[in-house]
């Protein structure tokens, strides 16, 4: 999955034509206690082959998840078996196609998982991550199968194979090494016990910070304590009380759009304390859903694992496969943009403090108070004010827009579809067609909180793009955010930042929908690439000329007037030192994190305070996530990688001068930009698809210039 970073997968032309999955057989133990009418091994005849949502049920997943490992491993054996000798076909895509059920139903546990959960989903998800980690390793350790895997590579004739072919081989054989291949048996063993502890610790930490959102909540009896807030955000307050049986009183939470329009405009300065307090203090609160020794412990394991593999730190076994490679280039950029950044908010912290005194007080700005001085000061010095804007925001008409987007740059149409199986009423959904009219993916869209998704935007896939026995399968993609609700007669009004969040996930999508990748394995790409897709996306959105072509009054109708969208451009670098600096020092405690190069646990607060104390982090600014709610690196997959966000800002601030010198449409910048990047995946080499896109390396002014830290 792809996760936006603020504060906060991919059929034919003409008639659709789609794989016939097969029907799942496996040993008879297995199926013994496998319902043979589990709609998850069963051949989906839905439209577009769509998961069947409404037959699949909780106690569906485990029987039918075992059924698909048991059957893959009869897979492996086949192809361990074979009397021909190790070849490109009868080994590396053998193994490439195999687990094929196995994994459409893990995707359907792991989206549901993310976007649906309760408790039973969430037992399961425990009771499987060690299952899933021991089936994974019984399947790298192979060593007759390796021993195939090496044969090929040593005796394939790579001018025969395409540069995808040769990247499949590649990856396959770094994929078993990677994953102790080349262990002796001891180790192996050990190798095993490690990524079994890793990966219930990490669902574990995930569970822990659920609960922990959803048993938060600031009640407020006296609506004069609401001084300051919008009407909209204190009748969302009500609504929200009344659900949870406290009418007439209003209930605040930890989710985005209830959290940061107060944090924004809540006067009730000890209010903003209690609801910061409670943010930032997720998972370190001594009590059972205590996320501190999850933490040191992932750590820990992560380090032993590498040390394992032969690696000197968890940072350097992950970042070989990044573009950056080593620890070593990312510091040096983090460390590049740190300083100035720190100047920049240094002079923020500067103002807020002097708008406090104008405000006749005479306290210390402290981080809950930054969000409130920092709206004040915006309002002051550009008279942008967020609630002015809103009406103009409506989901459905920002939607639009970023599809309007994707048909001027590619060509791409979106069609609902009312008839198709969803996991959630919320949830809408669309035949995205290309520009001939073809089929391209079908798009899931799912834009509201719930007490069982997960914080954060993210974009994910039920299907991925590939071709087998010659038939172009398209992929099933989703959005998932937690975007404002609806309150009574007025519609869903998005803030500034939730329509660049929008944006930005549509990106991720794009990058799915678009994939024109032979094999499934190569449409994953670097954290550190997979970003640029998304965050490029997010440069259209604020555009004028886009802007007030989406942009519309909810009551009237009418386009948001010249005079918001230049008091919108005018702020744009507005508090981007802050911004910079929370998200960097995040990087930074990351990297820490995973750049340890001792044995045991290191304690969670010890390690937090010497990381913050080494970047002189300023007082009034809490990193973006702490280390006990940072869920993208302890339960989402970017260990070593929340970096990744900059590193791929500098690509799209670089990419989108191409657009802005040649046109914000140029056919011929989005016809590379389609062919080199997103239709790509990881078939070839990131750093050589971006230059051959641009014409040349990245350069990091663009990004500098944006974030209003050097002046062009």
């Amino acid at each position: 999955m792809f996760g936006k970073t603020k504060r906060r997968v991919w059929l034919a032309t003409g008639l659709v034509i789609v794989h016939q999955l097969s029907i799942v057989t496996a040993p008879a133990q297995t199926l013994a206690d496998t319902p043979m009418d589990n709609p998850l091994l069963m051949a989906w005849k839905t439209p577009f082959q769509v998961p069947p949502f409404e037959t699949i049920k909780e106690e569906h997943f485990l029987p039918a998840i075992k059924a698909a490992m048991a059957l893959q491993i009869q897979e492996i054996q086949a192809i361990i078996s074979a009397d021909a000798p190790p070849s490109f076909a009868n080994t590396i895509v053998a193994l490439e196609q195999s687990g094929e059920d196995l994994g459409r139903v893990n995707r359907v546990f792991s989206n549901l998982s993310s976007a649906e959960t309760n408790e039973r989903m969430q037992a399961i998800a425990r009771e499987l991550a060690p299952l899933q980690s021991a089936h994974h390793d019984s399947i790298l350790m192979n060593e007759r199968l390796f021993e195939r895997i090496q044969v090929v590579r040593e005796t394939q004739n790579l001018q025969s194979l395409s540069p995808e072919q040769r990247t499949l081989l590649d990856k396959t054989w770094k994929r078993f090494v990677r994953g102790g291949a080349l262990l002796n048996a001891e180790k192996k063993q050990r190798l095993q016990a490690l990524n079994a502890e890793l990966a219930s610790a990490n669902v574990n930490f995930g569970d822990n910070l659920l609960k922990e959102m959803n048993a938060f909540r600031l009640l407020v009896d006296d609506r004069g304590d609401l001084a300051g807030l919008p009407e909209q955000e204190i009748a969302l307050a009500a609504e929200a009380a009344s659900k949870a049986g406290f009418r007439g009183k209003y209930v605040f939470t930890l989710h985005a759009p209830s959290l940061w329009p107060f944090m924004q405009y809540a006067d009730n300065r000890e209010l903003r304390r209690k609801m910061f307090e409670g943010y930032t203090s997720r998972g370190d609160r001594k009590d059972a859903t205590d996320n501190t020794q999850l933490a040191a412990l992932t750590a820990a394991l992560r380090f032993e694992r590498a040390r394992l593999l032969g690696y000197p730190t968890w940072a350097d076994y992950v970042l070989e496969e990044s573009m950056a490679k080593t620890p070593e280039r990312v510091y040096e950029l983090l460390n590049r943009l740190w300083e100035p950044a720190k100047k920049v908010a240094d002079s923020e912290a500067a103002a807020l403090q002097a708008a406090i005194k104008a405000d006749g007080q005479d306290f210390e700005l402290q981080p809950w108070d930054w969000f409130y001085y920092a709206e004040k000061v915006r309002r002051t010095r550009y008279a942008l004010d967020e609630s002015e804007l809103r009406p103009y925001f409506q989901l459905e008409k920002v939607r639009d827009g970023a599809f309007a987007v994707a048909n001027q740059l590619y060509g791409l149409s979106f069609k609902e579809i009312n008839d198709i199986p969803i996991y959630h009423p919320e949830v809408r959904a669309f035949d995205v067609l290309d520009s001939d009219g073809s089929h391209l993916a079908v798009l899931y869209l799912d834009y509201h909180p719930r007490a069982g998704k997960r914080s954060g935007a993210w974009a994910s896939h039920f299907r991925s793009a590939s071709v087998r026995d010659g038939q172009n399968i398209r992929p099933v993609v989703a959005n998932v955010c937690n975007f404002s609700r609806p309150v009574g007669d007025v519609p869903a009004l998005l803030t500034l930042d939730e329509v660049e969040t929008l944006f930005h996930e549509f990106g991720h999508a794009l990058h799915g929908m678009l994939s024109r990748v032979h094999y499934s394995s190569l449409n994953s790409t670097p954290r550190d690439f997979v970003e640029l897709p998304s965050q490029i996306m997010e440069n259209w959105a604020m555009e004028p000329a886009v802007l007030k072509s989406y942009a519309r009054h909810w009551q009237t109708g009418d386009p948001i007037p010249d005079r918001l969208v230049e008091k919108i451009q005018r702020a744009e670098k507005f508090n981007q030192g802050f911004k910079t600096v929370e998200y960097l020092a995040a990087s930074l405690l990351d990297l820490d994190w995973h750049t340890l190069a001792q044995a045991g646990k290191t304690e969670t607060a010890t390690l937090e305070r010497i990381s913050l104390a080494r970047m002189s982090m300023p007082k009034t600014i809490v990193p973006r996530y702490r280390s006990t709610y940072f869920q993208h690196i302890f339960s989402g997959g970017y260990s070593a990688g929340y970096y990744s966000y900059i590193w791929a800002e500098v690509l799209d601030a670089d990419a989108f001068q191409a657009f802005k010198e040649n046109g914000l449409f140029d056919p011929a910048t989005a016809r590379s930009f389609r062919r080199n990047i997103l239709e790509k995946g990881q078939s070839e080499d990131p750093a050589l698809l971006y230059e051959r896109f641009r014409g040349r390396s990245p350069q990091v002014e663009p990004l500098l210039f944006r974030r209003g830290l050097q002046s062009p």
